[in-house]
């Protein structure tokens, strides 16, 4: 099944390129760069420069799909182990 805006939140995100949009974490609102490990509460993204752990459950991501399409999505949403995240029933959002 191709990723799409409807069906990110239980798509698998590692290797998306991501920018945390809002933060109340000065230190990492306007990160980007690409997702290459996941936890239940944290994306670890790779920079240009290095790598940086970041919160979901405080966040606003943008990813950005395959296709170029920009999707904003709540840190909250996201928060689970990937593996169940991808099972989950998740109401439309």
């Amino acid at each position: 099944m191709p990723i799409t805006p409807e069906n990110l939140v239980r798509h698998e995100l590692i290797g998306l390129k991501v920018k945390v949009k809002d933060s109340p974490d000065r230190t990492v609102k306007g990160i980007s760069g690409k997702i290459i490990d996941e936890s239940y509460n944290t994306f670890k993204i790779e920079t240009s420069k290095k790598e940086k752990i970041v919160v979901k459950g405080i966040n606003t991501f943008i990813f950005t799909l395959p296709d170029k399409t920009k999707v904003q999505v709540d840190g909250k949403l996201l928060i689970s182990r990937p593996e169940d995240r991808i099972k989950k029933k998740i109401p439309r959002w």
